[in-house]
């Protein structure tokens, strides 16, 4: 099958181009690389352009009659920047992804749509479902809803189709290092150690040491990227079978099952890399929540998937990752 995937210059957009390869489906990329790596478009069929850019969506369609579906990961996603500059994410996240829809219902593609456990609301339970209450604390995660809440009303109105993955926290590269992170000023909490790791920095900050969880810090629950990714696969191949006439939108949620606390990943990258972690505590970033985890039991049920690979394993593929690329 022929995929178009919107930002497949970019960490997870390449890392499904790659899973989509490896089970003999061809991606077909579009990124403006105004933060994707062109390294990762090399040997692939790439075009050049913004995602709302419709005379470029119509020659991609008209060189590739054959497309089937989009996957869309295309999107600002750093928080505390989204908080600085909520016009610039409403009009790359939602506007142009609006752009891409009609261009997309208009041609009957199914779409599957990057989107994000920080829709959810923050609560004690911190395991959430599909079904759990919404609230989504950054302008990033507002982005995220409301260009769901946009697709489901495509879908109803004219005859889309449509998957939304609810992602919780990638971390780790493509087992085989063909892609990986390439942020150059992180912000996630693994970007950030292996910048200590590496000397950059001096020491690791805690945002916040009050949460309501176990140890006070905020509670992720950690997904390797190849897991993230095969799970598009399973999506894709299993999307007749999701989403029909009488259902035509589903939401999915991709996560360990797990939570982890700040405290809990910082010992185990100390674990795997040997090295000790200077830390100091400090207040929460601007847009930053206590944090939940997935309930995986309809990705299991719909799809037939669950993550296959550990925090432990994700560390090591990073820092091996950032070995080859530094």
């Amino acid at each position: 099958m022929k995929v178009l995937v919107t930002g497949g210059a970019g960490y997870i957009g390449s890392t499904i181009c790659s899973a989509l390869e490896d089970n003999k489906h061809i991606p077909v990329i579009i990124d403006s690389l105004v933060t994707g790596n062109k390294t990762f478009t090399e040997r692939r069929i790439f075009y050049k352009a913004d995602i709302s850019d419709s005379k470029a969506l119509k020659k991609i369609f008209s060189d590739h009659k054959d497309i089937e579906a989009i996957i869309h990961c295309a999107a600002l996603v750093t928080v505390p920047e989204s908080v600085k500059k909520p016009y610039l994410y409403y009009h790359e996240n939602v506007s142009k992804s609006l752009e891409l829809f009609k261009f997309a219902s208009d041609s009957k593609i199914r779409i599957i749509f990057s989107s994000t456990a920080a829709v959810y609301k923050s609560s004690k339970d911190q395991m959430v479902t599909e079904d759990s209450p919404l609230g989504p604390d950054s302008p990033y995660a507002r982005t995220k809803i409301a260009i769901e809440m946009a697709l489901q009303d495509f879908c109803n109105a004219y005859g889309t189709k449509a998957i939304s993955l609810r992602y919780f926290n990638p971390i780790g590269a493509d087992p085989k290092m063909r892609s990986g992170p390439s942020a150059d000023a992180p912000t996630h909490i693994l970007g950030k150690l292996l910048s200590i790791f590496d000397g950059k920095e001096s020491a690791f900050r805690i945002a916040g040491i009050d949460w309501p969880t176990r140890d006070g810090t905020a509670i992720r629950d950690y997904i390797h990227v190849w897991d993230l990714a095969e799970a598009h696969i399973k999506a894709l191949e299993s999307f007749d079978h999701l989403v029909t006439d009488g259902n035509p939108y589903s939401v999915i949620n991709l996560g360990s099952g797990q939570g982890t606390t700040v405290l809990e990943f910082l010992e185990a990258f100390e674990e795997v890399s040997g090295a000790e972690i200077t830390r100091n505590d400090s207040s929460p970033r601007p847009g930053d929540t206590a944090g939940a985890y997935a309930n995986g039991d309809k990705a299991w049920d719909n799809l037939g998937w669950k993550p296959r690979m550990s925090i432990e394993q994700g560390i090591a593929d990073a820092i091996k990752w950032n070995r080859k690329v530094s």
